[in-house]
């Protein structure tokens, strides 16, 4: 077997969404005159979805046989010695992420045939997700910061476009605009790493760039004593809290629930927020030189992992439950990132994207179910109904609160050691977090469970029927009682609940422990020893649950567990008491630590002063009155003086004259003196 993939099959996996998204996009909507109808345009983006996924399994497993691909596949252009191209690195990592987005995305695109049947923009949504789809395969396959760079922007666009999509709401509109805002906060710090890397390197390709990452050691930043790798490596972390919404820059992501559901499990499983967590690890050659990067990464991702979470505690939206989980996840990720156990935050990036991508399909269907209303207060009893979706909601919240033997167990629970076992200062910080974080991840999943399958019904009680609408529709000509979602939308959820249930177990050996990543990972065990700690207690998966029953982690699981039984099971009143004592508290949380206010009463209304500032002193006052209108004056000034001096009489310019030669005589008599 050859030990170089096929260019031309890995320029289809990226293609083949593409060109499912143009014929949607173009033929499926008034642009192309309808051609397509809602048949065609689902098909034809479904089957390039599912051929990008084939061709991906495909490459993973000759991947996996030793086979590998690092080459450019177009050159755009050279300006001076720096070349720009497009170019695929297939390695392990690589491979690794191409079966999940695309396995993802198409468990997305069949879903999305039930749960849009009924939307006017059908074969715009289709065409868009397809196209995030391209866009996401472009960013993980990259070779280079250009490439990167260019997908990295490119779901950020898609996003805005999705976010958006029921674009006559306000709430939607607003939603698109502050996550696409955001989201340029992050990028300006990450196109500033990238400058630093093509200024000091003479290069944007990976391998290139490692093998100068050395002599860049010591290195300080000009006019600075800061370390040029710190900065870099920083830079790129701020692209990284954009896309990835990691504290304070994770403000758009709840927001982002404006849109419709597949979308919501598709940026927030495997593509959109899972970039920045790719593109670090990515960097590990870099990452690995600078201990004050690596100690940046860990706060923030400790401060996202634990506070994120405690926001999910007061919400009672669906969607916002499984949204703040996200958020609080994708800290985890971070955390084991600084940790330098990068291994670790791409084996829970994938077992993450499963089960929440199974967590925001099943809540979907519950919104479809309950005549699309997702208020949790306003259900109950719902599993009698629903028993699909009952059964795979409830194993992707046994994954998401790391139960063993389930996939999030093994990789959640491997980050957990990890942290423990750093050297870093915020070490301490990073390991009370992610402990405490599990308990208040159990207790949140399990509200979450408890108050919509289980207890009364109250779905009949509901005072606004309709004023949580996700879908913007009526119920579909269906009676009162909730109802199981069509086989469309279960079977993705079955789909996806295999690998939320198997998929650690299986691979953890392989992905943590074996040479499943190679060199596309590049950890010092000499300075960060968390992988050879974590090397040293793995015995096998199965060693590792049983040993997982009696430690911390489970016992908080848990307690979190109980805990959301018996106050939302068998004694309700104790949350409103809790509400009630801790009042200052909550009034926090529902304001949600006054980000939101702190960015639209302090960022915002400064830039509009600022902007306003700058508009009537700027232009209005220095460069439209002191400049245009000034020299205006001035020439109409000189020329009323000068007009007088043209009469047209002869007699006028005769006297002019005979002044001119004697003011001349006068002067040469002066100067013969």
């Amino acid at each position: 077997m050859s030990n170089t993939l096929s260019a031309n099959a890995l320029l289809a996996v990226p293609l083949a969404p593409l060109v499912g998204a143009m014929l949607a996009g173009i033929f499926g909507t008034k642009l192309g005159g309808n051609l397509l109808g809602r048949k065609a345009s689902h098909t034809v983006t479904i089957l390039g979805v599912f051929i990008a996924f084939i061709l991906s399994a495909m490459t993973l497993s000759e991947v996996m046989d030793g086979a590998g691909f690092n080459a450019t596949i177009y050159e755009w252009m050279v300006v001076g010695g720096l070349r720009m191209e497009i170019g695929f690195m297939i390695d392990g990592l690589t491979a690794m992420m191409m079966v999940v987005v695309t396995f993802v995305s198409l468990m997305v695109h069949i879903y999305t045939i039930g749960y849009m049947a009924e939307d006017e923009g059908y074969n715009r949504f289709f065409s868009y997700i397809s196209l995030f789809t391209f866009s996401m395969l472009m960013l993980v396959m990259s070779n280079n910061l250009l490439q990167l760079f260019f997908g990295w922007e490119a779901v950020g666009l898609v996003s805005y476009l999705l976010i958006g999509f029921w674009f006559k709401r306000s709430t939607a509109v607003f939603a698109n605009m502050k996550a696409f805002l955001v989201n340029r906060v992050g990028d300006f710090g990450f196109i500033l790493g990238i400058g630093l890397i093509a200024s000091y390197t003479g290069t944007l390709n990976y391998t290139e760039i490692f093998g100068q990452a050395g002599g860049l050691v010591g290195k300080t930043l000009p006019g600075t004593e800061w370390l040029l790798l710190s900065v870099i490596g920083i830079c790129l972390f701020v692209g990284a809290m954009g896309k990835s919404a990691q504290f304070p820059l994770h403000v758009w992501l709840p927001d982002s629930m404006e849109g419709p559901t597949p979308i919501s499990a598709l940026i927030h499983a495997a593509t959109m927020v899972t970039a920045g967590i790719f593109m670090v690890a990515r960097m590990s050659p870099l990452y690995e030189l600078s201990d004050t990067a690596l100690n940046f990464i860990l706060v923030i991702g400790a401060i996202t992992a634990l506070f994120m979470g405690f926001l999910g505690i007061i919400q009672n939206d669906i969607k916002r439950v499984v949204a703040y989980s996200t958020l609080s996840q994708l800290g985890y990720m971070t955390v084991a990132l600084g940790a330098s156990a990068y291994s670790v935050a791409v084996f829970h990036l994938m077992t993450h994207a499963f089960f929440k991508a199974l967590l925001f399909l099943a809540a979907g269907s519950v919104i479809i179910g309950m005549h699309h209303n997702q208020d949790i207060r306003w259900m109950g009893g719902v599993r009698k109904y629903m028993p699909i979706t009952w059964i795979t909601f409830l194993l992707g919240s046994l994954a998401l609160i790391g139960t063993p033997l389930f996939s999030g167990f093994y990789s959640k629970d491997s980050i957990i050691e990890a942290v423990t076992a750093s050297a870093l200062p915020a070490a301490g910080f990073a390991s009370f977090a992610v402990l405490a974080g599990v308990f208040v991840t159990a207790f949140y999943s399990f509200r979450v469970y408890f108050l919509v399958f289980h207890g009364k019904e109250r779905y009949d009680q509901n005072p606004d029927a309709h004023g949580h609408d996700d879908h913007h529709h009526d119920d579909h000509g269906h009676a009162g009682t909730p109802h199981e979602s069509p086989a469309v939308v279960t079977l993705p959820l079955v789909l996806l609940a295999i690998p939320s249930v198997v998929i650690g177990f299986f691979s953890i050996d392989t992905m943590l422990f074996g040479d499943f990543f190679g060199s596309a990972i590049v950890v010092d065990e000499s300075k960060h020893g968390a992988m050879a700690a974590l090397r040293e207690l793995f015995e096998s998966p199965i060693g590792m649950a049983i040993h997982g029953l009696q430690t911390a982690p489970f016992w908080l699981a848990l307690s979190g567990v109980l805990a959301a039984y018996y106050m939302y099971m068998v004694n309700p009143a104790v949350p409103a008491a809790f509400a009630r004592t801790l009042k200052p508290i909550m009034t926090l949380l529902e304001n949600k630590y006054y980000l939101d206010w702190f960015n639209e009463n302090v960022l915002a209304r400064g830039a509009r002063a600022i902007g306003i500032g700058l508009w009537k002193g700027g232009d209005q006052g220095v460069i439209e009155g002191g400049v245009v209108n000034a020299s205006w004056k001035l020439v109409g000034l000189i020329s009323g003086v000068v007009r007088k001096l043209q009469s047209g009489y002869i007699y006028h310019y005769a006297l002019v004259m005979i002044l001119g030669i004697f003011v001349l005589v006068t002067m040469f008599v002066w100067l013969a003196k």
